[in-house]
């Protein structure tokens, strides 16, 4: 069903969550699993934090097929351009389905905030795990 299977992550324990999802799919149906984190384009600092990121993950699980990608958003800073560089690997790539981990944000802090999660469903045209963060 699924061939290429792209996980986004940024460190925290939800994007665990949702790279293990990510992975037990992928090796269930024998898919290539690629492995983004997108940053701002704005320091240096920022990308090697996110190659580590990245390499944290792969180093993490037994996928078969995995690449990494870190990615540039270069459309701006903050959720948007997260946002948009998450996006157009989806499209770039040709994936099948895209997981990402979404925070449990209520209330003020959600309309303010808003959420990448929510946002990629507007934008992506292939099929969204969205994975939950740990039960307490």
């Amino acid at each position: 069903m699924y061939k290429r299977i792209m996980v986004a992550v940024d460190g925290s324990e939800t994007a665990k969550q949702a790279l293990a999802e990510a992975e037990n799919i992928a090796n269930t149906y024998t898919a290539t699993l690629c492995i983004v984190h997108a940053v701002g384009s704005d320091t240096i600092t920022k990308k090697e934090t996110g190659a580590e990121i990245l390499n944290q993950a792969k180093s993490s699980i037994n996928a078969l097929n995995v690449e990494t990608r870190l990615l540039e958003a270069e459309a701006g800073y903050g959720l948007n351009g997260i946002t948009e560089a998450i996006a157009a690997a989806t499209a770039a790539w040709n994936a099948d389905l895209l997981v990402v981990g979404t925070s449990n944000r209520r209330g003020l802090e959600r309309f303010i905030v808003g959420s990448v999660a929510e946002q990629l469903i507007a934008k992506v045209n292939s099929s969204i795990l969205l994975v939950r963060p740990p039960k307490a």
